[in-house]
């Protein structure tokens, strides 16, 4: 996957009393408008104005203004008509890193390279696809000289990322909704791979979710630009993904569950696998979450 994360977190305060505000733009409605979470999220109200800060904390001359709020709680927001919006996070945007990840606003500078893969391309995420965080320049030349393919997707990974699944049925988890793309030559790449009957390695959830979202009966891939909410889970029965690496990830999240599903497809049992996998990984003091090891999963 070989979305980009913005830094995509800026920080202000409200016009009028002076409240400060804490700014993540999670995706673009339409030219300088984008879709929102603001902390604290109360009086909030349409026309409400926020003046943004710099890194040190000082307000700018840029303002940005509630127009809309959608069901889920996110706020669609005016930016500045002058500003360009990746010009201007670059200029005042914190990385977006996970919330168990703490960090002063100034000490982000390092995660602006740190939090992202070395094939990062296409600007759109606020998480990373951590999977990819492993790999160096240098490796992905040996794998292509051994004679593996890589081919690259997108998908803008959101903030629902890291919601927890609360439903006592996981089937009424409202899952939440991201942007992806295959292009020609990923697809044609995959496509023939499995024709010859070779393996496909999926880095990381994200470009499982890909995968599985742009696959057709057939078990073949159309080149798209679309949006998924496809929640895997088990039991799940996988269509082209041979093998996958991911990293440790959190209690509850979809996530785990996607991974559950991988190990035992088409059936339930998958949990406990992983589950064991785990309290290895533990004992062994591997690194969990974003930061952290991977484990490496095959059919």
């Amino acid at each position: 996957n070989n979305s980009r994360v913005m830094p995509a977190r800026v920080r202000g305060q409200k016009d009028g009393d002076g409240a400060r505000v804490e700014i993540l733009l999670t995706e673009q409605h339409s030219p300088g408008r984008w879709w929102c979470m603001l902390r604290p999220g109360k009086r909030i109200h349409n026309g409400t104005r926020i003046q943004l800060h710099n890194l040190k904390g000082t307000p700018t001359d840029y303002w940005v203004t509630a127009i809309d709020k959608n069901e889920t709680g996110k706020y669609l927001l005016q930016l500045p008509d002058s500003a360009d919006v990746f010009q201007l996070l670059s200029e005042i945007g914190e990385t977006p890193l996970p919330p168990y990840i703490e960090r002063n606003p100034a000490d982000t500078m390092a995660d602006r390279e740190r939090y992202q893969t070395v094939y990062a391309k296409q600007e759109g995420s606020v998480a990373a696809p951590t999977a990819g965080l492993h790999f160096t320049g240098p490796f992905l030349d040996n794998l292509k000289a051994m004679g593996i393919g890589v081919a690259e997707v997108t998908l803008h990974v959101g903030p629902g990322t890291f919601q927890p699944v609360e439903c006592d049925t996981i089937e009424d988890h409202p899952m939440h909704e991201e942007w992806f793309e295959i292009s020609a030559e990923a697809a044609q790449a995959i496509n023939e791979t499995k024709r010859a009957g070779r393996r496909i390695v999926a880095v990381g959830t994200t470009s499982m979710r890909v995968l599985e979202s742009a696959t057709d009966e057939n078990g073949d891939i159309a080149p798209q630009q679309d949006r998924t909410d496809i929640f895997i889970h088990p039991p799940h029965d996988f269509r082209v993904v041979d093998a996958l690496l991911t990293n440790f990830h959190l209690p509850k999240s979809t996530l785990l569950m996607l991974v559950s599903a991988f190990a035992e497809p088409g059936g339930a049992a998958g949990h406990d696998l992983v589950m064991q996998a785990y309290a290895e990984a533990i004992e062994n003091r591997y690194r969990f979450f974003s930061y952290g090891d991977a484990m490496f999963l095959h059919q």
